[in-house]
């Protein structure tokens, strides 16, 4: 029985290309397709895959928030990150919210399938210059203690707010793109400028970037 697996890729061509790739493997059939977060969580809960090949930079929700969300709705689905960042706060975020392998686009598609099976038969998977890295920061007795963030205090429902309000969403917006009342998203604003110590939009979405978590946009449209 091959692995049952969904790719998640806001680039078509990526998607069509790791499609032809895992046709010529007998292990594996690809069983649906997402361009984007929300989506995705909506076509594994319908079609129940093994495997998800997930990007991080994903419009709407991106694929660190997905996967936290995947996890959870869909407890079956090994999900396998496929991103072109290689930074140690993307790699530990993705373990955080529950994915079981790390690949970096620039990897062989060898190392993709190579993957995606390891994950698929229960094991974990990071690409070889990633647990390199990790590797020494053992070795420095750092891994435990990673450097910290205003951000790390956060839930994950909170980081996906701040990251949509930051992209210069209005508070209406950001409650339809995740299923939720304006008045939530407004009590989460308001909570979130208290545990980050600011007492404006300016000065959250300056947190966001300082943190990584989003690029400077225009000014976000606050309510």
């Amino acid at each position: 029985m091959p692995f049952d697996i969904v790719l998640v890729d806001d680039h078509k061509v990526v998607r069509e290309g790791i499609k032809a790739i895992l046709a010529r493997d007998p292990d594996f059939r690809v069983v649906g397709e997402a361009d984007e977060g929300a989506s995705a969580l909506e076509v594994c809960q319908q079609v129940a895959p093994t495997l998800v090949l997930m990007d991080i930079n994903l419009p709407g929700v991106n694929g660190i928030e997905a996967t936290a969300q995947l996890v959870r709705s869909c407890p079956e689905a090994k999900v396998v990150i496929l991103s072109m960042y290689d930074d140690e706060r993307s790699v530990l975020s993705a373990i955080r919210a529950g994915a079981r392998g790390f690949v970096l686009k620039q990897s062989s598609f060898n190392e993709v399938i190579n993957a995606l099976r390891v994950v698929a038969r229960g094991g974990t998977y990071l690409s070889s210059a990633i647990s390199s890295r990790l590797v020494e920061r053992l070795q420095r007795g750092a891994a435990e203690q990673p450097d910290q963030s205003p951000v790390d205090g956060l839930s994950p429902r909170e980081l996906q707010v701040l990251r949509l309000v930051a992209e210069g969403k209005s508070s209406k917006e950001v409650a339809t793109i995740l299923h939720l009342e304006h008045s939530t998203i407004r009590s989460y604003r308001k909570t979130m400028m208290k545990k980050l110590g600011v007492t404006n939009l300016a000065g959250l979405i300056q947190v966001a970037v300082a943190a990584g978590i989003t690029i400077p946009r225009a000014g976000g449209r606050g309510e």
